[in-house]
Formats: C-alpha cells, sequence, structure tokens
C-alpha cells in the first residue's frame, strides 16, 4: 500500500468515524447512564465489530454480501430491528428516581450490547463491504495491508470514542432535570428508528 493511498484511506475514516452513528451516539448515552469507565465495555463491544466486519470484508465477505443479495438482505433487516428495538428501548427508558433504582448492568451485558448495535451499524456495513477492500493493494503483501489498516481504523475509531463519551460526561450534568432526560431519551430513541431506517435503505 502506497503512502498516499493510506493517507486517503486515514482520511475517509476519520471522516466517517466523526460523523454521528448508532455507535457514536450508544458510546454517549452508555457514558451518560453507567459513567466512562464502565461504557469501556461498550467500546470494546463496538471494536469487536468493528475488528469483525473489517477482517471479514478482507477475506471475502463483501464480495459475497455483493454476489448475494438475500444474504445482505437477511443481515440488513436484523440489523434494522436491533437498531429500532435500541430506539425503542432508548424512548421507554426510565429517568429520575427510577433510573437510579435500576439495576447496574454487567460489563458481558455493557458489551453484548456494544458488539449486536457495532454489527447493526449501517456505516460500519456500507464502508466494509464497499469500501475497505479498495484500499488493499493486491499486488502488495495481504497480511501486512490488513495489520495497517486495521490498527489504522482502531486508533481513529478509539479517538472519537472517547471524545463522544466525554461529551456524555458532561452532557450527564446538564441532563439532572427529569424533563431534559425524557427529552433526551426520546431524541435518542428517534435517532436509533433513524439508523434502522437508513440501514433499510443501504443496498450491497
Amino acid at each position: 500500500m502506497s503512502l498516499h493511498l493510506w493517507w486517503l484511506y486515514v482520511t475517509a475514516v476519520f471522516l466517517i468515524s466523526a460523523t454521528p452513528g448508532p455507535n457514536m451516539l450508544h458510546v454517549m448515552t452508555q457514558s451518560i447512564a453507567h459513567g466512562p469507565r464502565r461504557a469501556l465495555a461498550t467500546m470494546a463491544g463496538l471494536m469487536s465489530a468493528v475488528l469483525l466486519c473489517l477482517i471479514a470484508s478482507a477475506l471475502g465477505l463483501g464480495a459475497l454480501l455483493k454476489a448475494s443479495p438475500r444474504l445482505f438482505d437477511v443481515l440488513r433487516y436484523a440489523g434494522v430491528a436491533y437498531l429500532v428495538w435500541l430506539g425503542v428501548k432508548a424512548w421507554r427508558a426510565p429517568v429520575g428516581l427510577a433510573a437510579t433504582a435500576a439495576p447496574a448492568r454487567s460489563h458481558h451485558a455493557l458489551y453484548a450490547t456494544g458488539l449486536l448495535t457495532g454489527l447493526s451499524n449501517p456505516k460500519l456495513i456500507i464502508f466494509a463491504a464497499a469500501l475497505f477492500p479498495q484500499f488493499i493493494d493486491t499486488d502488495r503483501p495481504f497480511g501486512v495491508q490488513l495489520a495497517i489498516l486495521v490498527v489504522s481504523f482502531v486508533v481513529i475509531e478509539s479517538f472519537w470514542y472517547s471524545i463522544y463519551a466525554l461529551g456524555g460526561v458532561k452532557l450527564a450534568r446538564w441532563l439532572e432535570p427529569v424533563n431534559r432526560q425524557r427529552l433526551f431519551n426520546r431524541a435518542s430513541g428517534v435517532m436509533f428508528v433513524g439508523f434502522g431506517g437508513a440501514l433499510l435503505g443501504a443496498r450491497a
């Protein structure tokens, strides 16, 4: 991989990761609900989804999805259903004393939710299936290129996770009034459903 191609990749990933999407919204909401330290489990789940999608794409899953629209549709509809479920859950999330009385979620549950959210992320699915393979030069060693691309993505994605998590910490203070909590929960719910709609319109 040439340095020029790597810079194009880094720029694309930086801009895509910075754009608000299910992953970043999930990091922020979990940071608000559980604090930035416990949100690390959520970030780990999201990052696992990133690694799975990128490696699967590099190994040929992206080409398989293009060749098999029905398989892509199955994955797409499953992702849509999960994002809509997250939206409904966020809309109905407890506020005030009911929220503080709710039992703390385990790290395993936070990780699993992050993993499923990442795997249903329309931005990640489209990037992995359509764009990621184009940055691999078939005339150069495959393993080295894959390692460079994946590590670059992980570093950039981790940076934005940190930014959104810290933003959630600051936003948590503003959300102390119950009416603001309810408004935020409903806005988050609408956004998750909107991301589901974006995934529904995606094509392999």
